[in-house]
Order: structure tokens, then sequence, then C-alpha cells
């Protein structure tokens, strides 16, 4: 209370005789001076307010930064409910954009027009947490009277920028706003941390539109010089002389500059064909659709195709990080796991994907084929341990006519012959009964197929990629699996680590899953409760990722609200495997993100409302020991609620 008076008398000091008090933060005093430079009075209400029709179309134009909020504005109708306060999304003008919490909270700020539609930045409204974190270009938690006009002192402000995961422009604010009394110097950290939620969304979501675009030509293997361009006008991949070549338009791509090109600053994407035509006249552009949806562009500088030419070369290395970026993790196990596989992948050695079950060997094995050389030929899985025993041999090599009784008329080609000038995926190959893994080994080591009752073989070019969840060096000593073939199979080894050792990549995979699923089933995804996704931090995941996917539409399946807490996990997962080393000392389980600490309390409030005050059931809603839950609430001044 003492520090408010002594910011009130600064504030009365400086209005009054324009003084810079030292007693006062530099970025609120650097605020003040802004405010009255541009001759905001003190006794301003409210900030300016658009209309309807205007909202309307702004909002329109603001959609991939509305839609990235979307879900920490879900949240925080949620969490802040019962909070006594409101998130606020702004545009990069201050612009308020939409709001979500406290229905009380967002009631009184209507009366100074901190709700859609309002523009708060420093211009119109003096200091304050959303315009002064737009001109500051830094998070700024602004309390009481270090606000400029005095209406507005009766509120506490936190915000934090909103910038584009490319070029690092500002897209817009995060504010967390309340009265006055509820000042938590946590809210910034809140603010903070949604608005880097959203970042991280927007930079998936640039990746994902990126990789459309990059698939979209990727098969055409031009000889040409290319720039890909996304819708915003940023460099996504470009051969060194079309770089170059930009160069002489834009210095800054020169200097490996992906920022959106100068040179299409506000041309509609539908009129860049025309706009680089002026610029580089010998030059083609193709917009390039996928489902609707302009994803950007491609610029062709025309000159004879060679499949030696660097642009080849770095058009290759696309196609393979475009293949891997099939698989999600972010982890140092399955970064390096893809690291090592796009080494290999442009290699014709046989390659052994060994892991436990689950893991994603085949989704490796399909990105090896697509990156590969064997890319444009089929891709042919054969699971040796789903066939039966006597019928595998024909599977794979294929039968002459009137090989057998119930043979087919005109024989069957086999599974070996069929994957020519591809790529054989040899599922389980532990399980191949031995008395036919002498012949695998002739025909990788020749190259020429016999069908089975034929004495006509066929040359075939195959790239062999053998999974296995075996230890097949085991198998090899006990006697049940050739060394011989084991050694030519294995020439390029890879190990896919298990989802116990991929850290937060559990987290990722979950919400991909969720999304995916609940698009399947035409739905809004729910959220997850921070309960749900620590007890999947703390799993052990014997089934890996493949059992991860089952649980979640498991979840999806038995559910029909908006979230998804412990209520909806199988109990054999939460009677399942605990990893020791993702479990607490001490056993208890923190049930809410450090960086959303502040929403603690807003969050066992919303609980204690659902259960009507019944404890055990808070408790168990929230994945804690009922202990726990009592300091909980002695801590945030909720031990009164019963």
């Amino acid at each position: 209370m003492d520090d408010e008076k002594n910011v009130l008398r600064a504030w009365e000091a400086f209005i009054e005789r324009g003084a810079a008090p030292q007693t006062v933060r530099a970025v609120v005093v650097e605020s003040w001076v802004r405010s009255r430079q541009h001759q905001v009075t003190v006794d301003r209400a409210g900030a300016p307010l658009l209309t309807e029709a205007e909202l309307f179309r702004h909002r329109a134009t603001q959609s991939p930064l509305l839609e990235a909020a979307r879900h920490v504005l879900a949240q925080a109708r949620t969490l802040l409910s019962q909070a006594d306060s409101m998130l606020i999304l702004t545009d990069a003008s201050g612009l308020i954009l939409e709001t979500a919490g406290d229905p009380r909270t967002r009631d009184n700020g209507r009366g100074m027009h901190l709700e859609r539609g309002g523009r708060w930045n420093e211009a119109d409204i003096g200091t304050n947490a959303i315009g002064t974190a737009i001109a500051s270009g830094q998070p700024v938690q602004i309390h009481a009277f270090e606000h400029f006009c005095s209406d507005v002192q009766r509120w506490t402000c936190a915000a934090a920028p909103i910038y584009h995961p490319a070029d690092g422009k500002l897209l817009g604010v995060l504010d967390v706003s309340g009265p006055a009394r509820t000042f938590n110097p946590q809210s910034l950290g809140y603010a903070a941390a949604a608005s880097r939620q959203i970042e991280d969304l927007l930079a998936r979501t640039m990746i994902a539109e990126h990789e459309r675009l990059m698939l979209h030509f990727a098969g055409k293997r031009p000889g040409d010089d290319v720039v890909v361009l996304d819708s915003h006008g940023a460099i996504v991949f470009a051969t060194e002389q079309a770089r170059r070549e930009l160069s002489r338009r834009d210095p800054g791509i020169a200097a490996g500059d992906n920022r959106p090109l100068g040179l299409l600053d506000s041309v509609p994407l539908t009129n860049w064909p025309d706009r680089l035509r002026q610029v580089i006249p010998s030059a083609s552009t193709q917009i390039v659709q996928d489902q609707g949806q302009q994803l950007g562009a491609v610029l062709v500088l025309h000159r004879p195709r060679t499949t030696s030419s660097p642009a080849f070369n770095q058009f290759r290395h696309i196609e393979r990080v475009v293949h891997f970026k099939e698989i999600l993790g972010e982890s140092p196990a399955i970064r390096d796991a893809i690291e090592r596989a796009r080494f290999i992948a442009d290699s014709d050695a046989p390659v052994l994907l060994d892991g436990e079950s689950g893991v994603g060997k085949e989704l490796f094995a399909r990105a090896l084929h697509g990156a590969g050389n064997a890319g444009s030929g089929p891709f042919v899985p054969v699971n040796c341990g789903a066939i039966p025993r006597d019928l595998i041999g024909t599977e794979l090599f294929g039968y002459a006519d009137g090989a057998f009784t119930g043979a087919r008329a005109k024989g069957h080609t086999g599974k070996i012959v069929a994957a020519h000038k591809g790529t054989l995926c040899l599922d389980e190959i532990g399980e191949m009964p031995q008395e036919l893994q002498q012949y695998l080994l002739r025909i990788v080591e020749d190259g020429i197929v016999y069908p089975l009752a034929s004495n006509e073989g066929r040359q075939v070019r195959v790239r062999y990629i053998s999974l296995t969840n075996r230890n097949l060096s085991q198998e090899v000593a006990a006697g049940r699996f050739r060394r011989d073939l084991y050694y030519r199979l294995a020439v390029l080894r890879l190990t896919i680590p298990p989802l116990r050792e991929r850290g937060d990549d559990v987290v990722l995979l979950a919400e991909h899953f969720l999304l995916g699923i609940a698009a399947k089933q035409a739905r809004t995804p729910p959220r997850f409760d921070p309960a749900v996704l620590d007890l999947f931090r703390r799993h052990a995941w014997p089934g890996n990722v493949r059992q991860l996917r089952n649980v979640i539409e498991s979840m999806l399946v038995l559910s029909r609200g908006d979230r998804l807490s412990l209520q909806n996990v199988p109990a054999e997962l939460l009677d399942g495997d605990i990893d020791p080393a993702r479990a607490k000392t001490g056993g208890e389980t923190p049930f809410f993100p450090t960086s959303l600490k502040l929403s603690e309390r807003a969050t066992i409030q919303a609980v204690l409302a659902q259960c009507r005050g019944n404890l055990t059931e808070v408790a168990r809603q929230l994945g804690i020991a009922r202990s726990t839950l009592y300091r909980r609430l002695e801590e945030h001044g909720l031990s009164g609620v019963h």
C-alpha cells in the first residue's frame, strides 16, 4: 500500500510539473512522457471504440491470430471464470479483438471500452499494459496509479507482445486485466507464457503450411533455379542462383534474410505473377493452392535442367526434410534418430530398424523410402509375423502356374517382384521361418527372384528395409536367425527410441492425435486437464506411440464435454506403469504447469464449483492427494471452502 501511495504522489507531481520521478520504474516514466507527448488528458474516461461493422471487417483480417489464440482464450474462460480477471487479445495497434474470463470483470471493463473494439494504444488512452507493451516491445505490468489516466487507475494489467515466428513482426498483445485489488506479480508470467503458446502454434501452423507447399511440387525435381514463397511472401526455399537474382532487388535476401519480400509489400497474392514478371521478366510464377487455401507461390528462373545441378541437389535435401517432417517430436532422442535417418536415406543399402513395438518403425521406413532414390517406386510392406508360415514363401517369392493345388491359373508374382524399383518393408523380420531365410538371402545377394516351382528367374532392383522389436543379435546367437542374413539386412542400422525416453514429446503427440481424431469425428477438440498431461508424462507407455494414440481415441469416444479429465482416462492407464525416471520425488503430482501458476487458484475454484465442494472429488479431478489439496486451499486463501 505504501508503494502505491508513493506512485500516486509521483504521478501527481509528474502531471503538475512534468518532473520525471526516480522512485517510479523507468518503463512507466517513459510511458508517461510518451502519453504527454500524445496530448492524452488524464481525465480521459475510456478508449476509442470501433463500430460493430468496423470491428467485423477488422476481425476478418486477423483470422490467423484469432485462430491461433482460440485454445488460450478457451482455457481462460474456465481458468479465470471466478478469478476477477480477464484475458484480452489485441492486434498490433492495440485494438481489442477478443476477451475471455470472469463475466463480472468483463462487464466492468465495458465502462471504459476495455472490450472488443476498444483501442488501447498509448496515443489513445495513455500508459496501460497493452499500449506500453506495444511501445516497448516487451512484456510489462502496469498497476493502479502507474496508469496515466485517472479512471484507468482502478485496474491492474499485465501484457506480453505476440510476434510472428518467421520475421519477428508484432502481431498483437495478450493481456491479463482485473481490478487493482487482484494484483498478482505472476500475472505477467501467465501473459508471457500464453503469448509464447500462441507463437508456438503459429510456428507449427506455418511449418505445416510450408510442408504442404513443398509437397505440392517436391516430386517434380526441377533443374531450374527456384524460389518457393509462402503466403506472406517469405522465402521457404531458394536455390543460390535464384537468391542472388532476388538480392539485386532486395538486399536483405543476400544475407539469407527470410523476411517477406519487400517487392511484394501490399500486393495481393493473386497479383504476384504480374508483379514478379515486372521485376524478373524471364521468370514464371505459379500460385499454389491446396484445399481451397492459397499457400504461396513458386517462382521459376528457367535454365537448362541437369540432374547434377546445385538446384537439383538442394531440392533433394528439401525432399528429405519434407518426408521426415511427418515424424513428430522435439526431444533429443527422436531428433537424433531423424538426423541419422536423413543421412542414410539416399543409400540403397539394406536398413534394419529396431525398436519396441509401437514406436513408429514403419513411419520411419516410409520416410526413408520417400526421401530415398527408390521414392518414386512402390512401397510394399510385408508383416512376416502375420502371414501363416506355410504361406509366407508364396507371398514373398510368388509361384508359377500350377505350383500347387488351388494355385492361381496364371501364378502369383509375389511381394518382392511387386517392390521392383521401390522398397520392400519386411516387418517383424525376426519371425521369418528359418527354412525361408536362405532364399531371402540369395535374393538380396544376387537380385534374382525364382517363384516357387519355377526355373525362370526375374531380375529385380529393390531396397530392403527390415523392422524388428527383437534383439536379432541374440536371435543369431541362439541359432534362430541366420548370421549371414542378419549381416546382409543390417548394413545400416537405426534404433527408434521408446516413448518413455522422449520427454515432453508425449504431450506434443497427444495434442496431435487429439486434433486429428476430433477432426475425423467432426467435433471441436476438447482440451486436456493439466493432471491428464502430467499423468501422460509419468506413464511408462509400454505400448509406446501406438498405445498413446489408442488411449486418446478411447478418451474422445467416451467423452462429450469440452475437456478431458482424469475421469476420461482408461482405468488400466491409471493403474498402470509409472516410469520411475519421471515420477516426482515424494509421490506428489504437480497438477499445474509452473508457467501458468497464476491460474492455479482459478483452477481450484472452478473444480470446487463443479464438484460442489466435494474435496475428495476435487482432489481426484486435479490428480493430487487430499493433503496436497488442503495445502493449496490454505495457500490461496480458500481454506474456508467446504
